[in-house]
This record gives structure tokens, C-alpha cells and sequence, in this order.
């Protein structure tokens, strides 16, 4: 990983394109032409990294892929699909292409071919779905690049020039370089306080993710499948990658998306952060109604941050009530609310031994009708570890304290239900909240201990939750500190007596003064 100044320059460069490209693009849109460069950079270097280290072996150590003519790269075009998921040919490979960019007329018809072609490379092999329109939102005919070919091209020219000039290493194989993952999620970031609400669906902030990831994985052995039903753009199954995935190399990550932006950024993200195609699988499509994976289930970790209160079919689908993952509630979520949908979907994704760590709108946790019903389901057959309450204003474009739910099934050690309150532990970070290293360790402290602790923790039975409507409110249990200051009764009294007293006294000297003047 980069260092803290290395981090600073970094995010400067970016900032540098942003404001190049400021007043052209808006700038949500405009991380697909920032992400796209970066990512067309990376698996060109990453390609000819992977190459120069098969020729070392062969005793070549001095070989030179972006110098070889295509013909001669046509003999490694099956090795490299095979391998890598990929092939790009030397002279479409983005360190020969940005040398000629300020001076290619046809610069945009030149990276249409080239993002044609290395999507291409792929069909018909294991890594097509992973490749497929990966491109899509990198769009070069754009208007919003300018009103012509010239002023279109001669700012992608710049965007690829720019990108060419970030220092972001080169040793892909090393697990800790993650200058390119790095790049997106400050990316990812950046765009989404911009853009508000808009940005926000695509984007867990980083702390957040952190935590689901260590309370997915704590004393969960053997992790070798995670999921997220609603992955966005990654970044919570890759906290895996940096954790349970360093011992683990073999670990396979699967998620599903319905939105295709998001999609492609997801899959982008994946490759930003060296996992192979081979080791993950994301895919496009209806999570509640056209599950993707349920041939791949079960899954021995989940972390997820579902859209809050989205409205789906419900009650209006008859087939629904019949659907495995719902029926064993008897009941659907309601249609405004799909909430416990996604949860009761991932509970039928979890292994015996697994965990799921989900992030959930308050609502769900209090509200009646049938949202009442599946909660007492989910309590009765003790499937509820732990509900957290996060402070306020963590998310881009959420102001509400949300909260984590934590599930198993037969892991569990005894029947009930631990309650957290961790709405005080955070830092104030210019108009957002967030989680600090030792907020998130306190948070693990308490999970993992499983105590009562005054203000913080409660471990409440599970009979004692049904009694109380099944509600998994986290204030219901976990008593507030009282803040206010402690009053001495007698102490206030004494104080009381002595002004009255200097008020008698006041008063006869007044009127001495009144005498003395009236005589």
C-alpha cells in the first residue's frame, strides 16, 4: 500500500483530471472516463507484467511485450485467455497507446476497437460474462466530451495522459500493492459525496465495510465463499480480499447487481484489486426475483448493504409466498418495503457454520404487520446474533442511523440476542460521521466477549425479545447513560437559605437608606 504522502499526491493527480474535465462532464458521469483509463492501464500493465515473468523463467528476463509486433503476440493470444481472462494485443495496449493520443485524430475510434477487441478476446471462454461490457459506459462519441471529434478526442487524450502519469506501481503480484484499489475507492468516494443520494447507492464508506468483513469472518473458519446479494461496486466483498483473502488465495467471491453501471463497476473494481476471473462471479439481474446463485449456495460469509425500504412485488406475485428463500416465514416482506426480503434471501444463502453481517433501516427493527412475523420467525429459530446500532450520518446521502444485523443458523452458542449500542462511537469528518480503527475495535470487543456492559451491550433472551413484539430496537435493552448533572438536594437548599438570608439583609439596609433620605 501506498504511504500516507504517496496517498496525498495520489489523490491530488485526481483531483488534477477532475478539474481538466470540470464544466465538460457532470461529475458523476465523469468516473466512467476516469475509471475506465485506470483500468484500461491496469490490465494493460498487469498483462505485460504477467507476461515478463514467464519469459524470466524462460530465461528471456530482458523481453519486451509492448515492443513485439502483433503477428508474434497471436503465438500467447489461448495461453493468456486462459490465464488471465483476457488478451491485448502490443499495439493496442494503453502504455503504446497514450505515447500517440494528443496526436490520434481518430483517437476515439481507435479506443472503440481496442475495448471491442479486448472484451472479444474472451467469448466463448470461461471469463465472457466477466469481460462483457465492461467498456460500456466509457462512452467517446459522448457530447458532454465536446461539441466535435477534435475537442472529443483531444480531451480523452488528456484524461489518458493524466492517467499515465500516476505513480501506481507495478508489481500486481504482491498482495500488498493495492495502489489501483486504492485509487477507486478514493474515486468511488469522492463521487459519491458529490453526487449526494445518487452517489451513495453505489458506495459503502470503507470503515463501514471493514467492520461486516470482520464480523462475517471472526471465529468463522474456513472461509472459502462469500457473498453479496447487493454488491454495488464491491467494496464490501473485497474487504475479504484484504483480510480472509491474503490466507486464503483460493477464495471465491460472488455477488449480484440489477443495476448495470454498477455492474460494470463492481466487476472493474475486481479486477482493480488483482482478483482473477476465475475467483470471482458477479452477475446482472434481479436479486429477489431472478436469483443468480443459488446453485453456488451455500455461502460461508455474506456481508450486504441492500437498498433501504425498496419497494418490490410482494404480495402482488403469487408465486413469491411459494419462493424457498420467503416461505418458511409464511408471510412476504411488505410490497414497500423489501427489507427482510434481502434478509430471509440471504438466510436461505448461509451455510450451517456461516455468518451473515447485513446493514438494515431502522424500520425493520420495530415496525408491526407482517415485518413483525418474520422477525418473530428469525428469533424463534434463533437465528439473530447480534444487532448493532451505528451512529447517524455515516452513508453518502443517509442521514439516519441505520444498523447491522448479524445472522447464523446452527453456530450459535446459546439462545439469545446481543444488543449493541454503538451510536456515540465515531468522529465527526467535515458534514459526515465516521468509524475510527478503535471505534470498529471497541464494536469487536463487545461482539466478541458477548456481555452485558453498561450503556454499550446487552444480551437479552430470546423470549424475552418475543414477548416484547419481537423487537430488535437496540434502545429497547441498552439503557442510556444519564448525562446529566447529579443535583444535591440539601446542598441546593443550603444555598437557597443563605440568599434568602442576604436578601433580608438586603432588604433592611434599603430601607434604613429610605429612612435616613425621608427624615
Amino acid at each position: 500500500m501506498p504511504n500516507q504522502q504517496e496517498r496525498a499526491e495520489l489523490h491530488k493527480t485526481i483531483w488534477k483530471i477532475a478539474n481538466d474535465l470540470r464544466g465538460s462532464v457532470d461529475g458523476w458521469e465523469f468516473k466512467a472516463y476516469v475509471l475506465g483509463s485506470i483500468f484500461y492501464r491496469f490490465i494493460s500493465e498487469n498483462i505485460c507484467d504477467y507476461i515478463h515473468g514467464i519469459m524470466k523463467e524462460a530465461g528471456q528476463p530482458d523481453f519486451d511485450y509492448t515492443a513485439i509486433s502483433d503477428e508474434m503476440a497471436q503465438n500467447i493470444r489461448q495461453k493468456m485467455v486462459e490465464e488471465k481472462g483476457y488478451f491485448i494485443l502490443p499495439s493496442q495496449l494503453f502504455q503504446n497507446v497514450v505515447k500517440k493520443a494528443d496526436k490520434d485524430e481518430n483517437l476515439n475510434e481507435h479506443l472503440t476497437a481496442i475495448f471491442r477487441s479486448i472484451e472479444a478476446s474472451a467469448v466463448g471462454t470461461p471469463s465472457e460474462d466477466d469481460l462483457r461490457g465492461l467498456f460500456s459506459d466509457f462512452s467517446v462519441d459522448s457530447a458532454a466530451l465536446g461539441s466535435t471529434v477534435i475537442k472529443r478526442n483531444q480531451l480523452l487524450a488528456k484524461v489518458l495522459q493524466t492517467v499515465a502519469q500516476m505513480e501506481l506501481g507495478s508489481k500486481y503480484n504482491d498482495t500488498n500493492n493495492d495502489t489501483f484499489g486504492d485509487t477507486y475507492e478514493f474515486l468511488m468516494q469522492m463521487y459519491a459525496s458529490e453526487a449526494g443520494k445518487s452517489g451513495g447507492e453505489f458506495f459503502t464508506p470503507q470503515q463501514v465495510s471493514e467492520l461486516l468483513a470482520q464480523l462475517a469472518s471472526w471465529n468463522n473458519p474456513n472461509i472459502q465463499k462469500v457473498y453479496d446479494p447487493a454488491c454495488g461496486s464491491g467494496s464490501l466483498l473485497l474487504k475479504f480480499a484484504k483480510t480472509v483473502g491474503k490466507e486464503n488465495p483460493d477464495l471465491k467471491y460472488f455477488g449480484q447487481e440489477v443495476n448495470p453501471t454498477t455492474y460494470n463497476l463492481c466487476r472493474i473494481n475486481m479486477f482493480l484489486h488483482n482478483v482473477n476471473y476465475d475467483n470471482f462471479d458477479i452477475r446482472l439481474e434481479d436479486t429477489l426475483l431472478k436469483p443468480q446463485h443459488m446453485d453456488e449456495a451455500p455461502f460461508d460469509a455474506i456481508v450486504s448493504n441492500p437498498p433501504y425500504s425498496l419497494k418490490w412485488e410482494g404480495k402482488d406475485n403469487a408465486i413469491l409466498i411459494n419462493d424457498e428463500r420467503y416461505a418458511p416465514a409464511g408471510v412476504l416482506a411488505p410490497k414497500s418495503a423489501a427489507d427482510l426480503a434481502f434478509t430471509m434471501h440471504m438466510l436461505w444463502h448461509l451455510s450451517e457454520r456461516g455468518t451473515a453481517a447485513i446493514v438494515e433501516f431502522p424500520g425493520v427493527l420495530y415496525r408491526g404487520g407482517d415485518e413483525k412475523k418474520i422477525r418473530q420467525y428469525l428469533i424463534k429459530n434463533n437465528f439473530v446474533d447480534c444487532v448493532i446500532q451505528l451512529p447517524a450520518n455515516l452513508f453518502f446521502g443517509v442521514g439516519i442511523a441505520t444498523c447491522i444485523i448479524v445472522l447464523k443458523k446452527s453456530a450459535k452458542t446459546d439462545s439469545s440476542v446481543l444488543f449493541i449500542d454503538a451510536s456515540k462511537l465515531f468522529q465527526k469528518n467535515g458534514n459526515k460521521n465516521i468509524l475510527l480503527p478503535e471505534h470498529q475495535d471497541k464494536i469487536m470487543e463487545l461482539f466478541r466477549h458477548r456481555k452485558d456492559v453498561d450503556y454499550l451491550a446487552k444480551l437479552v433472551s430470546n423470549d424475552a425479545i418475543l414477548e416484547n413484539d419481537a423487537n430488535l430496537s437496540v434502545s429497547s435493552y441498552v439503557e442510556q447513560e444519564d448525562t446529566r448533572e447529579v443535583i444535591d438536594i440539601k446542598e441546593v437548599n443550603a444555598k437557597l437559605e443563605t440568599l434568602i438570608a442576604e436578601g433580608k439583609e438586603l432588604n433592611q439596609k434599603i430601607e434604613a437608606i429610605i429612612k435616613e433620605l425621608g427624615a
